[in-house]
């Protein structure tokens, strides 16, 4: 419930609430406010019981979709191609991985690259100024 607070952030509440309820009124106010949080609580997951009672098997049927999202809320997008496109099986983007070369050797003699000059290192644009547009490529727009 509090995962967004930090321990600095409790330590400057728990000082406002020192300093405005005062060390004699602090103790009570703090079992009220645990009191009242684990009556909430309570209410929440008997209300939880009770639509689980009273809907059955139905209730499952409606939890279904949520926990779904919630596993595709948590995947990366490799597990996503992994579970839905190759059904679990991850071992084709092993191989793969381990089929293409490195950077390195990819980049690192201009012979494996097309419209190499001899250089052994590939040349860079330099960076645009402040003001200066991109180029256009007329052919790709």
């Amino acid at each position: 419930m509090f995962s967004n607070i930090g321990w600095s952030e409790m330590m400057i509440l728990l000082v406002a609430a020192l300093v405005i309820l005062g060390p004699e009124r602090l103790p009570g106010a703090v079992r009220w406010t645990t009191r009242s949080l684990r009556q909430v609580r309570d209410y929440a997951s008997g209300a939880t019981s009770q639509l689980k009672e009273e809907l059955g098997p139905e209730f499952d049927e409606l939890r279904k979709p949520l926990a779904e999202l919630n596993e595709l809320r948590n995947m990366s997008p490799r597990a996503a191609v992994t579970k839905h496109l190759l059904g679990g099986d991850d071992s084709v983007l092993r191989e793969l991985e381990t089929a293409v070369p490195d950077k390195q050797q990819l980049f690192g003699t201009s012979s494996g690259m097309p419209g190499g000059s001899g250089s052994s290192a590939p040349t860079l644009a330099k960076p645009l100024g402040h003001n200066e547009r991109p180029p256009i490529d007329p052919d790709a727009t």
